[in-house]
């Protein structure tokens, strides 16, 4: 009888495991907590007015990071906030985001990256004395830039460095590279903030909508138009992220086990703490291994175990588990309990969108480096020397979608999407972990460097030294009075400014005159006045409440029940206040508020703010008020009231409205 083991408590996070390996000695600087958690959140002040906020890990002391002197915890990822001097939240802006270990690659690592059919590491970027701040994995603050980038270099391909099969399969080649690999650094990010998220303080240094807005940039920086997402849609790609997870993880999770019990395999599920899957290890017992028996690879897509030589005479990492009489896992001292040798066969990728993704070959790691060229090759091949696109070829896009229906359905793991995600997971899932066996992850961590198809990733010692020079260049680049993160939040302000100041049309012409000049000109505001950043600090102030009245209007058909209507209020005050009158984003706002609530002050208060904006589309929103029979007769009236009086009668309109409402209400003998 075969068992499923659910106890082994492993991490999510996404980071090399070498990442975590190197000693940053800011780590244990005065005022720093060494406590055991697994992680912890640092605060570096800016004097221009924003924070460095860096986070910290305990790495697992398995693999190797108990050695005298290593520091308790070590730094993951770093995000920018601006908060323009204050401690008020509401005029906060994030801005980038650092994963420690992510640097620019050397010239070799580069030129390597363009020669096509590279599938394989080839150097190491040469380190320097010099620090500085490190490239960033996203810029928050302008998220679309990286959609103006894809355009430039498709551009490019087509015009530039369209002389030949040779120079277009080389540019497509280090364009791949490129993206892959700040991909990979964005998904470790990705997974570092969402454990940080379940282990927080009671005092987070990133609130729950803060850290979930960096993840949903994190995840729409892998799509080539997600950058043009607005902000308020940042929860809802969060929310939809999360389902399909939970959904492609229990669809291959099942898909996995029932095939390893079907061949007489141990299926192994490996959970976070949170309680979610993320990878799997099969084992064969060692008594079984010389049974003769028939093997379907089917989803798992190794070699049969049954007789194989090189398991019979396996000497490599084993574990011995203990099961009772009915197979279930049981104590080793528990009545009737016998020991069970296992050996371990592969480990497996369950966020993998079609099929259970083979990560590790304990007996052949060129099994799954073989299963990840096979993308890579049948892309290089197709687009760069027959030059045939599912987008411009009908039958090549039919024969393709069949291709990948029959081999997703079959479970042959051949020309299936990336493993990017599913290895980064992997990496630091074996790094941060206190519950797996230590020789198990550092065979496991040693396999995964042998599967690396990017030239432009480090090895283990190199990664090492450039996550500690990532942290201290950062450092010291909050503490600098000059050309620091304080100048880079003053020449952003500056850009945030132009955007507040000037039209759509206006900051097209603006960014097609910087292309035309290859980027000589370049359109900059004066430096930043008092005027500009009181703009600035109302500015934002609008856009949060604005996003919390949309997101408070999304999350309940009536807002009483999960709000607080004080805040509602507040929040809709302020966008009267201090908003335009040709908003029409307000107008929207006041009129679903109107219709999602029953307390009569925010009604009020919202046909107030129609009564006030005096625009046709506060007036048909009026209308549609006065014309709807479910609400009372006080509330009809009172829109008629104002839909009659001047629009710019402003706040008490609506006020005096209900008053007169409830007049004519006598006269008529009642309503609704």
């Amino acid at each position: 009888m075969f068992v499923t083991f659910g106890q082994r408590q492993l991490l999510l996070v996404c980071v090399v495991a070498a990442w975590v390996c190197g000693v940053v000695s800011a780590s244990a600087q005065p005022g720093s907590d060494t406590t055991a958690a697994l992680f912890r959140i640092e605060r570096e002040p800016i004097a221009a007015g924003g924070e460095l906020l860096t986070v910290f890990g305990r790495p697992d002391a398995g693999l190797g990071h108990d050695e005298p002197g290593a520091p308790a915890q070590v730094p993951l990822v770093s995000v920018l906030r601006d908060t323009l001097g204050d401690s008020d939240p509401e005029n906060d802006r994030l801005r980038y985001v650092w994963v420690h270990g992510y640097a620019s690659p050397s010239a070799g690592q580069r030129i390597a990256s363009a020669i096509p059919f590279l599938n394989r590491r080839t150097g190491n970027r040469t380190l320097s004395d010099e620090t500085g701040v490190p490239p960033s994995v996203i810029d928050l603050g302008a998220p679309a830039r990286e959609l103006w980038r894809h355009v430039l270099w498709t551009v490019a391909e087509y015009t530039i460095f369209d002389y030949g099969v040779i120079v277009k399969t080389s540019v497509r080649a280090f364009k791949r590279n490129d993206e892959d690999y700040r991909k990979a650094y964005a998904i470790r990010a990705l997974a570092v903030l969402a454990l940080f998220e379940t282990e927080r303080s009671a005092t987070p240094a990133l609130s729950s909508v803060e850290l979930r807005d960096i993840q949903s940039r994190l995840v729409l920086v892998q799509n080539t138009v997600g950058g043009i997402i607005n902000d308020g849609y940042l929860q809802r790609v969060h929310q939809q992220q999360t389902a399909s997870s939970e959904d492609v993880r229990g669809h291959n999770w099942e898909l996995l086990r029932q095939r390893a019990e079907a061949e007489h395999l141990y299926f192994d599920p490996l959970t976070m703490p949170n309680g979610s899957t993320t990878h799997a290890l099969v084992w064969a017992a060692r008594e079984d291994v010389a049974t003769r028996r028939h093997f379907n690879s089917r989803f798992l897509n190794i070699k049969s175990p049954w007789g194989d030589k090189r398991l019979l005479e396996w000497k490599g990492v084993t574990e011995t588990r203990y099961f009772d009489a009915n197979g279930a896992p049981a104590a080793p001292d528990s009545p009737g309990a016998r020991a069970v040798e296992l050996i371990p066969l592969a480990l497996y990728g369950l966020d993998h969108p079609k099929i259970p993704a083979l990560l590790i070959d304990f007996r052949s790691n060129a099994n799954p480096k073989r299963r990840e060229v096979s993308r890579r090759l049948m892309n290089d091949i197709t687009r760069g020397i027959l030059e045939l696109s599912p987008y411009g070829d009908l039958q090549y896009l039919a024969a393709r979608s069949v291709y990948n229906f029959v081999t997703g359905r079959r479970g042959m793991d051949i020309n299936q999407p990336s493993r990017l995600r599913s290895y980064s997971q992997l990496k630091l899932l074996l790094t941060l972990n206190d519950s797996i066996d230590p020789e198990l992850a550092s065979e496991a961590s040693r396999l995964l460097e042998h599967v690396s198809m990017n030239p432009l990733q480090n090895d283990l010692s190199v990664e090492r030294a450039l996550a500690e020079q990532s942290y201290v260049g950062l450092r010291e680049a909050a503490r600098a009075d000059e050309d620091g993160l304080g100048a880079l939040l003053e020449r952003d302000r500056r850009r945030e400014f132009v955007r507040a100041q000037h039209d759509v049309p206006a900051r097209i012409l603006l960014r097609s005159a910087t292309v035309a000049t290859l980027g000589l000109y370049r359109h900059r505001e004066k430096e930043s006045t008092a005027t500009q950043k009181q703009n600035l600090d109302v500015s934002r102030r609008l856009a949060y409440h604005r996003r919390y009245l949309k997101d408070t209007l999304a999350s309940t058909p009536l807002v009483e029940v999960t709000a607080r209507l004080d805040e509602v209020q507040r929040s809709l005050r302020y966008l009267m206040d201090n908003g335009s009158r040709q908003d029409g984003r307000m107008v929207k706002l006041a009129a679903r508020l109107f219709d999602q609530t029953q307390d009569p002050t925010t009604r009020r208060l919202s046909l107030d703010c129609l009564a006030q904006a005096g625009t046709d589309d506060a007036r048909r929103e009026l209308t549609a008020i006065y014309e709807d029979s479910r609400l009372g007769s006080e509330w009809r009236l009172a829109a008629l009231q104002v839909l009659d009086g001047p629009a710019a009668d402003g706040a008490g309109a609506a006020a005096g409205a209900v008053t007169a409402g409830a007049s004519a209400i006598v006269g008529v003998g009642g309503g609704n």
